[in-house]
Order: C-alpha cells, then structure tokens, then sequence
C-alpha cells in the first residue's frame, strides 16, 4: 500500500485547491449570493432558472476558451459560482459582466460579485470615480453587483468587513450602498452594445479541411475554441502528433477527401491562426500553389488533432492541471526532500505520489473532465454520414479582416478616451482643491499680475500654517472619520504648560549636571498646585529674557542678524535718512517677520527663473500664481 503523500491542509485533503493559491491569469471569477439561505433541491432550481435566462445570449456565442457555467456550492453558504478563462480575448470578460447585470436584473434577490486574476477589475475600470477612501487594500468584501446596479460598501459603515457582514448590509442598505452616477455611466459604458457587440465580435472564414474535421465543425462548432487552443499553445510533444494525423486523417492524404465550409470563431481566434507560421505536415494534402483557404483549415486540421490526442492522453494518466498543481503542492511541502529531479529516489516518490493520486476523487473529476471532449469527437466520428452533405452547399465568402491590420487605430482612440479621463479628472480635483483655498487665497488668485497683492500672500501662508492638519499631512478629507485618532488636546496643553511653567521658576543659571539630577518626584511637592501658580507668570518671563538674551548672545558675533529685515529699516530707508541705522540700538529693533517671509520666497521665485520649483509648486497647492519677473536683464 501506498504512503500517502503529505498535504498542506490535512483537514482538507484537496491538493487542487490547496495549491490555487495562485490565482490563474486571464481568468474571470463571479458568485452569486441569494438574500436568504436555499436547500439543496431550491439552489438547484435557481441554478437552472438562471442558466435558461440567459440561454438567449449565450446559445450562439463563441467563447474564447470556456463557456459562461456555474457550480453550487455550500461553503461557507449556499452559493453559485464559476470562473471563465477568456485568455486573449477580453471581449469574453466584458459579455461575462453583461451576463451577470442580466441576472441581477432578473433575480432582484441576488448579490454578485465578480473580479480577475487583477482584482477588483470594476474599480480599476472606475478609478477616477472611486470615492477617495477606497484603495486595494481595503477593498475586499466591499463591491457587489446587485438589481442591475453596482454597489460600494461604505468604510464608515463597515471598516473590515466580512462577506457575511456585507451581503447583510447590501440587503438591508441598498440605497446607502449604491455608487455615483458617474461610477455606474463608466460601467455601463463598458457593456454597451451586448450582446449585439459580442455578435459583432465574430469572424466568419471558408477554410478547406479533411471530411473528418468538417463533420465535427458541423455538429459542434464550439469545439473550434478547443482546437485553436491546441494549436494555439502547442509545443514540441503535441506537435508530435499532428505530424502523424492518425485521428483525422486515418486514411492518409490520398484517401482523405478535403471539404470547403464556412467556420466561424471569435477575432481573437482568427487572430490567433492568422499570425502564426506553422508548416505543413508531410502526411497532410496541401494544395500546389498558395491557397489562404486550405492553409487555415490545415491549422484548424492540426489544432483538432493535438488538442484530440492531448486530451486523450490526460484524460487516460488523470493527470493535467490538477496533477501539475498537485505535484506543485508536494514540492512546497518539502515531500521531494529537495532530491535531484530523475534520481532513483526521487522516481520511486513520484510513483509513490502518482499512485496515491489516481486512487482520489480528484482524479476521476479530472480524467472525466479531460474525456469530454475526446468521447464527444469519437461519438460525432462514429456517425454515419455522406459526402454529399458537404457539396452543392452555398458557402458565404469570408468576413471581411481589414479590422485585423487597424488595431492601432482602435488603440490610439481607446488611449485617447482614457486620456481625456485623466485630464478630466485631474481638473475636477484642481478645481475643488482652488474652491477649498479660496477664502485664505484671496483675491489675487484670479487677478492680473499688475494688480497683484504681496499682502494676500502673507496671509494664504498664515492661514496655511494655522490650518488644522493630521498625521497623513495639511490635508484633511471631507469624509475622514474624526476618531481614527483620539487626542485630549486641552489636556495636553496643559501638560506642556505646566512643564514649562514650572521650569520657568528654577534657577536658569543652575549648572546641567543640576537640572538632569532632579527627580520627577519633585512635582510632589504641592498637591493642588499652589506652589507653582505662585511664580507663573514672573517664572514664564523670566525664563523667556533669559533664553532670548542667551539666543542674541550665541548669534552676536555671526552674519546671521545681516540676513533679516528688521521692523523699521524699510521706513528708515523710505524717508532717505542714510545714517539712522547707526543710531538705534539693534536691541530695539525687531525682526518683521511678514517682509522677511515675502522677501524670501520671492528670491526663492527668482532663483528658479521661471522653472518649475519648491516655491512655486507650495503657493500653487494654495491657489496662489506669483506674476513672472520680468525685470530680470533689463
């Protein structure tokens, strides 16, 4: 008997979705939640109804690489859910998102969501509507679909919620819920024109292809998805077996008769065929000359035989994807014991492995899985059939492809849009943040430059410094929550003051050694704090002569006093008395701190000669424009 292999989980013995972690790429996956908890026999009657409502646009699609399918399942709830791998077709996406607004628009009690292998793929579409709040960190749980509208979890509402916790308040809050217009427009947008879009994404081409492949095209033309694929993805094993053509052309190309039909396939998969050089088979009836027709039916000939015999053979070891994912999940749980791979030691635990594999349920869910379309193709093939059905047939001429040589076009306009998006929306959010500045910008914001004002910009800075800021910055958002962060701020001030008062009353001139050995235990001293309101106020100026005589001092035998503009120089030097300066004591001589700030920034200004700069970029975040020096050389 067998070891069993060691698994992630061992209270969930399924390595498939164990090691699917990783979510596939180009993979779109959707759940549908009904409002209230639904029996076995209940879900699955809702799982008909929904799949019968939209037959209607799904009965003629050609899907990229899967059909639009659900499964029920009941964890953590009863559900629906399902995922569509669209590949290189993004078209498939979008008709999926369209399939799932018909079915909320048609079942009222149902919550959807969808995302991909990106994300929350609806608000990346969206981001220039997004509230300000929202960020891929917090966006889990948060976006449903629901009555043919999209709905955003508010933060407020539910900071981290579970699943659970948001179907609930989507059911009970729908309004609340709801995303702006502007948001719903851009999705709507998206979908369209489906399902006629989705129709207009077909291509139809005559292709030339041996009896055997048009006899499958005939009675299941989806399986065309399957074999481009296979030709698509193919690779040196597989191609293998389209040198041999042992399944579709058993009676070798003399034998085989070669049949003229109309096949249609989505762009992305004529695309796919058409920009792709892939040489012939020897065993394969090519026309003498060049012949567009028989050299797409031989890819589609090829494309069927490989995909045919490769599924034949994973459906026969049970192996493919989940074997592979399987075997992805035993390496990371260290079962190889890091051995090198093709080692007798490593060989005897892939065996091991391998037999521990086809004895699980997952091996039988997966050999069925790949023999579906292998027994399908056998059943087609064993039905009998004439010659004559493919003759005397009016066949349509191809589609026109010229759309496949102007995809450039297509791109610059999609890029242009998205362009004029941004721009847009940027000036939405300069427009908002000049209303927000508008009472401290005053009026030279909008006035010309000779009429401009050096006063307003004395006060836009002081109103800047005195704004009210947070620890994210200056800026705080209209919808921030006031509790985030909690702060006694008439308490601390207190605190702060007192500390400084009461430093105010000691010895100022006390040596450091002194001041660091003081212990926090003389704050003990009086209980009410009477002893220290006693010397408050003389204890403050003090101090404050002290530290300012201390300060002038220090900076006495620099430069540094040359660089400010002190409060009376400018009157001095506006009455023309040239000497005045020398007679007035320094002392009495205070700093202007409003010219002195408006002197610096506009040397700052200056000095950036009309560039982009820190001063122009921080009084731009303030609504305000200084006028352009042209004094500068003349």
């Amino acid at each position: 008997m067998a070891t069993q292999p060691p698994y992630v989980d061992p209270n969930n013995p399924n390595p498939f979705s164990q090691a699917s972690s990783r979510l596939p790429e180009d993979t779109v996956f959707y759940s549908i939640y009904p409002d209230t908890s639904l029996s076995q026999d209940s879900l699955q009657s809702l799982h008909l109804q929904i799949l019968n409502s939209i037959s209607p646009f799904t009965s003629s699609f050609i899907w990229q690489h899967q059909p639009f399918t659900l499964t029920i399942s009941f964890q953590p709830f009863p559900h629906l859910h399902g995922h569509l791998r669209f590949g290189d077709n993004l078209n498939d996406e979008w008709f999926t998102v369209f399939l799932l607004f018909q079915i909320s628009l048609s079942f009222p009690s149902l919550s959807i969501h969808v995302h991909d292998s990106d994300g929350e793929f609806l608000l990346i579409e969206s981001a220039y509507h997004l509230p300000r709040w929202l960020n891929p960190e917090n966006s889990q749980n948060r976006a449903f679909i629901r009555r043919g509208k999209f709905h955003i979890i508010p933060k407020r509402s539910l900071p981290n919620p579970t699943l659970t916790e948001s179907l609930n308040f989507l059911i009970e809050n729908e309004q609340i819920t709801l995303a702006p217009d502007s948001l719903q427009s851009v999705i709507q947008s998206r979908i369209a024109g489906y399902p006629e879009k989705a129709k207009l994404n077909t291509h139809t081409v005559r292709v030339r292809v041996p009896m055997s492949v048009a006899r499958v095209l005939k009675h299941a033309p989806s399986l065309i998805s399957l074999a481009v694929e296979g030709f698509y993805d193919r690779d040196i094993d597989s191609m293998k077996h389209a040198a041999k053509m042992e399944r579709f052309l058993k009676g070798g190309k003399d034998e085989d008769e070669m049949v003229t039909m109309a096949v249609k396939m989505s762009r992305a998969m004529y695309a796919q065929l058409m920009q792709q050089k892939f040489q012939a088979p020897k065993c394969y009836p090519m026309p003498n000359k060049a012949d567009m027709e028989a050299e797409l039916g031989m890819k589609i000939a090829c494309g069927f035989e490989m995909m045919y015999q490769e599924k034949r053979k994973e459906g026969e070891e049970g192996k493919g994807s989940g074997w592979k994912k399987y075997k992805e999940s035993l390496e990371k749980t260290g079962y190889f014991k890091g051995l090198i791979p093709g080692s007798k030691e490593y060989k005897r635990l892939v065996e091991n492995a391998e037999e521990y594999y086809k004895n699980s349920s997952l091996f039988s869910k997966t050999s069925e899985m790949m023999n579906a379309p292998v027994r399908q193709i056998d059943e087609i093939l064993s039905l009998p059939y004439s010659a004559d059905d493919f003759k005397n047939h009016d066949i349509p001429p191809s589609d026109d492809d010229s759309w496949l040589y102007s995809g450039e076009d297509e791109l610059n306009t999609a890029l242009e849009d998205r362009q004029k998006e941004m721009e847009l929306y940027e000036l939405k959010r300069k427009q908002k943040k000049k209303s927000k500045e508008q009472p401290d910008a005053g009026p030279s914001s909008n006035s010309k430059d000779e009429d401009f004002d050096l006063s307003d910009l004395v006060k836009t800075m002081q109103g800047f410094i005195h704004k009210m800021s947070s620890y994210e910055g200056a800026e705080v958002p209209e919808d921030r929550d006031p509790k985030e962060v909690e702060l006694d701020v008439e308490r601390f001030i207190k605190d702060v003051e007192s500390v400084i008062k009461y430093r105010g009353g000691e010895d100022v001139a006390v040596d450091l050694d002194d001041e660091e050995s003081s212990s926090d235990m003389d704050f003990d001293d009086s209980e009410d704090g009477s002893d220290i309101s006693d010397h408050n106020e003389d204890g403050e100026d003090s101090f404050m002569h002290s530290y300012s005589d201390a300060m002038n001092g220090e900076l006495k035998s620099t430069t540094l006093k040359k660089s400010f503009i002190h409060g009376n120089e400018l009157s001095i030097k506006n009455e023309g008395t040239s000497n005045a300066t020398e007679d007035i004591d320094e002392e009495f001589t205070p700093v202007d701190v409003d010219v002195n700030l408006v002197k610096n920034l506009l040397d700052s200004f200056s000095s950036q000669q009309g560039l982009p700069g820190p001063t122009s970029n921080l009084l731009g975040l303030m609504g305000l424009q200084l006028p352009k020096d042209d004094s500068k050389g003349k």
